[in-house]
């Protein structure tokens, strides 16, 4: 439907229908509550990795690159399988409750019987035996319960937001309903992430004088209520909603493998060109956060101040992307294309990202005088600052551009590929950079990420040329396959 029936500023902040909102609210509501599951999970996530006993931000790259990219495939592969034999609304049901099931575990059964369950000894003889730089090896082996809960909240981006929410997005709308209702999706997700901060400053200051302990049990309990809470939203979608709304009607080709889905993304410049894209987002942003977290826990030591400072930047995150994707990002997709919206993200990651890893060569190469303030702080805070624009044009500009490229394929391929891209794809980005990373500080023989920052430069920049050319080869094929969509949803 037109955008003529629109009031000017209608047409800019809410164009939707009245009949669409049965439809619309629901979605709204589950974004919100995903994205601030997310966001704790993310906090608590580094907070436990970073400030671990004889851990720190070296240790992220290895967790990345050997145990999270491993997991990935093994769960993409088990959830292509259940794809083939089960419908979407129980694949939905089953992630969400295998993620409360796990949180109440790990926060009631597992970390309070760290003591006992840490293999102090034998991680102390292997460390003896190989030497302090693979220290951040042995990390992993010695906080594994850490190890396990760090790997279930790197799944939730891939598996919940864009499997299962995106996925169920793209089966439900058209290109045309995308432009109108995804940014309101993004404007929901960051005013979840805004909550992030506030949530888990409150609880740590309650318990800062009882136990960090209480404070992982609090939010643990409070993300198993809103994954409930997102169980119900999409009960209310299937049995009142979506019946009466007519569905997308594609040709669908024969069930394919994991294997073979990858073959087919390889040899589909389409598909290809979507996967070069999410890798390359993976490989820039890790590349660029290890070194601030390794800053971030030189400045705050303490597992209340470094948790407390990252939750203040996803709260900022969620505040500047919610302005971002309010104001504009609707607005810039729908005025400028979808070419040009997606060429924002790899254009803003790369300079500051340039920035920020020149600021901190100069911190090594240069005496603190040169500064004119304590480069320390120069180096967190502009670190801040980056990862804030970063992730803002990630989930105002990346990440609807991104789903709204899925949306002309036919169903199998939505399925199919879109597991493979999200989940394989985007651990493969990041775990790509993990081992770009360890293979430099094995070289520089360090066991500091921060002394290979001049190394990582030349790939960095690498990485964000071929993202925009994946990005230029794409948009002609998006704009011919999107407008084929809508005259056969027109014809229906």
């Amino acid at each position: 439907m037109s955008l003529d029936t629109f009031s000017k500023w209608r047409r800019r902040f809410w164009p939707v229908h009245a009949f669409e909102l049965k439809k619309v609210l629901p979605l709204i509501l589950m974004k919100f509550l995903i994205s601030l599951i997310y966001g704790v999970f993310l906090s608590m996530k580094d907070t436990l990795i970073v400030t671990g006993e004889g851990s720190g931000a070296e240790v992220i790259p290895v967790l990345k690159a050997w145990v999270v990219l491993p997991v990935a495939i093994g769960v993409t592969v088990l959830y292509t399988k259940l794809a083939s034999k089960y419908q979407r609304s129980t694949l939905f049901y089953g992630t969400i409750l295998t993620f409360v099931t796990f949180i109440l575990l790990f926060s009631f059964v597992l970390y309070p019987n760290k003591a006992f369950l840490t293999p102090l000894e034998s991680s102390n003889w292997i460390l003896s035996h190989i030497g302090g730089h693979y220290a951040h090896w042995v990390a992993v082996y010695r906080n594994w319960i850490e190890t396990v809960f760090f790997v279930f909240a790197e799944l939730w981006a891939p598996l919940v937001i864009f499997m299962l929410f995106w996925g169920l997005c793209n089966q439900i709308n058209v290109v045309e309903e995308a432009k109108r209702y995804y940014s309101l999706f993004i404007v929901a997700g960051d005013f979840g992430t805004i909550f992030t901060g506030p949530l888990i400053v409150y609880y740590s200051r309650k318990f800062a004088n009882v136990g960090y302990l209480f404070t992982i049990q609090s939010l643990s309990l409070c993300l198993s209520s809103l994954a409930l809470g997102i169980l119900f939203l999409h009960w209310y979608l299937m049995k009142y909603s979506l019946p009466k709304q007519p569905l997308q009607v594609r040709e669908k080709k024969p069930r394919l493998s994991l294997i073979e889905g990858i073959r087919y993304i390889a040899s589909s410049k389409y598909l290809r060109c979507i996967a070069c894209m999410v890798v390359s987002y993976g490989l820039v942003i890790n590349m660029i956060e290890v070194p601030w977290k390794a800053s971030v826990h030189q400045l705050y030591s303490s597992t209340v101040d470094y948790q407390a400072f990252i939750a203040k930047v996803t709260s900022a995150v969620g505040f500047v992307a919610m302005f971002t994707a309010f104001f504009l990002s609707g607005n810039v997709i729908r005025m400028f294309g979808w070419r040009f919206s997606a060429m924002i993200p790899p254009v803003v990651l790369g300079s500051t990202g340039v920035f920020f890893l020149a600021f901190v060569l100069m911190k090594r190469n240069f005496s603190p005088s040169f500064f004119l303030i304590d480069p320390l702080l120069l180096i967190v805070f502009f670190g801040a600052f980056q990862n804030i624009v970063s992730k803002t044009v990630k989930y105002s500009f990346f990440d609807p551009t991104k789903e709204m490229a899925f949306i002309p394929l036919d169903q199998e391929s939505q399925v199919k590929g879109k597991a493979a891209i999200d989940v394989v794809g985007s651990r493969l980005g990041k775990s790509s950079s993990g081992w770009i990373q360890l293979a430099f500080m094995q070289l520089m023989g360090t066991s500091s990420v921060l002394s290979i920052t001049g190394l990582l430069l030349p790939f960095l920049c690498t990485t964000v040329f071929y993202w925009m050319v994946s990005i230029r080869e794409l948009s002609q094929e998006f704009s011919e396959e999107s407008a084929d969509d809508e005259q056969a949803t027109s014809s229906l």
